[in-house]
């Protein structure tokens, strides 16, 4: 649940609060909003929500160390089971075939394909698998009250490592592509499609009980905010800036780059409304996206026949197949999310510094974060297409082959979730009061003047 029996951080000096003092321990930015706030004392199962933006900056969980390492050590389990036996196979009229979790990627390579091929290694195999053991590392050195070497450089990649896991993803490919086949031929699910299904939901577990503000903490004591911050302000406006991977909150230099003292990652201070970067992924997401819809992303040879499919065309096949569902599936994953998510990022770029055109503020940054978080599943059709070209080779009689929009089109997702990380949520909140109106049921709360746990 979320900590709100106090109301938010008022500025320094500030009516009764005045000689209120605040634990530099505590105090954090809002990567969303640029907001200095300072968290409460949380009990597991309790979070720290922005109190302008709505952000949660903290969420707490009982026994995090414990927890991360056996959900890790399990998640490792299920992905050595899910590519040690076969993943999925079939059989029409004798002739079939049986495949393995790497299979895809292996068949892809052979076809020339390698890029294609390496977007699905690493998203569903190598990416969680140093994610996955860089959590076990971590966390076995916090139970052991000594943390093991290289710990910081490790902790550093986890931020970096977690959008671009997408097993979930793979598991609803999956899916489609047993639906395609089913209709012709006989389905067998080896051991390793269950593992997989137990892996990819794991993993999701693992993601989701790391606490990264806990887990930097026990790595680091002794770095704290600089003195004199006053939460309740923006952090640009105080000449600071908190480090998107640790947390901690820095004093900018004069001049120059800087880095965190904590991790030394780069930071990022709000310099005003920068969205050449996101621009410039946008249109080249766009110049993909036309030969991704105007070549096939596979080509089907049955009998000696072969038929190139479009994703357009491949949802209009499931249709008259009277495949409604996995249809939708594919028109929203492949055609509806890409497009949309282009447009909702060209028109919060649009806006911005514009408080009072079109959306509220609030609005603006819960549709960024709905781009932010549906981007990835536009990698359902590439999955798909991996799977199938797997699974059906039998020469002229029945194969699929990739076409060369499937290269196009993960290029598209990639430049397209690029786009969004690199956008600038602060730049919604530009010119927002300092002392901010809280959202409901985000609330922050007032700190207490004990240490932080």
């Amino acid at each position: 649940m979320t900590d709100s029996a106090h109301p938010p951080y008022p500025p320094h000096g500030a009516g009764p609060h005045r000689r209120r003092s605040v634990s530099r321990r505590r105090l954090r930015v809002c990567h969303e909003c640029d907001l200095l706030v300072a968290l409460p004392t949380l009990r597991p199962g309790e979070k720290a929500d922005c109190p302008r933006c709505g952000h949660t900056l903290v969420r707490r969980h009982a026994n995090p160390a414990e927890r991360s390492l056996a959900l890790s050590l399990a998640t490792l389990i299920t992905l050595a089971l899910s590519v040690a036996f076969p993943f999925i196979g079939f059989e029409i009229s004798g002739i079939g075939n049986r495949i393995g979790l790497t299979d895809s990627a292996a068949t892809l390579i052979g076809l020339h394909q390698p890029l294609v091929a390496l977007c699905v290694l690493l998203t569903v195999i190598i990416l969680p698998l140093v994610y996955l053991c860089s959590v076990a590392w971590l966390c076995l050195g916090l139970l052991l009250r000594r943390p093991l070497p290289r710990s910081r450089h490790i902790a550093r990649t986890l931020r970096h490592v977690t959008p671009w896991m997408m097993a979930d993803v793979f598991v609803i490919g999956t899916l489609v592509s047993l639906i395609k086949v089913v209709g012709m031929a006989d389905i067998e699910l080896g051991l390793s499609f269950w593992t997989f299904c137990a892996y990819a939901l794991l993993l999701l577990l693992t993601t989701q009980s790391v606490d990264s503000d806990w887990l930097w903490f026990s790595l680091d004591r002794r770095n704290l905010a600089p003195a004199g911050s006053r939460p309740g302000l923006s952090a640009a406006a105080q000449g600071l800036a908190g480090c998107t991977t640790c947390g901690l909150v820095n004093r900018l230099p004069a001049q120059g780059k800087a880095r965190c003292r904590r991790c030394d990652e780069p930071l990022h201070p709000w310099r005003g409304i920068r969205n050449q970067a996101t621009l410039a992924l946008l249109a080249a997401a766009l110049v993909m996206y036309i030969p991704a819809n105007l070549y096939p992303i596979m080509v089907t040879t049955s009998l000696g026949n072969s038929l190139p499919s479009t994703i357009m065309g491949g949802v209009m096949l499931f249709i008259q197949h009277g495949d409604w569902p996995i249809a939708f599936i594919i028109f929203t994953a492949s055609i509806a999310v890409p497009v949309s998510k282009i447009l909702a990022l060209l028109w919060l770029c649009r806006v911005a510094g514009r408080p009072r055109d079109g959306l509220s503020r609030l609005s603006r940054i819960r549709l960024y974060r709905i781009t932010e978080f549906v981007g990835r599943w536009s990698m359902v059709d590439v999955f798909v297409v991996a799977i199938l070209v797997a699974l059906i080779r039998n020469g002229s009689l029945m194969s699929i082959e990739p076409g060369p929009a499937a290269l196009a089109f993960a290029a598209v997702v990639v430049l397209t979730m690029l786009a969004a990380m690199l956008y600038d949520p602060r730049g919604i909140w530009a010119g927002a009061d300092a002392n901010p109106t809280p959202t409901e049921p985000a609330k922050a709360a007032q700190a207490k003047e004990s240490d932080y746990v």
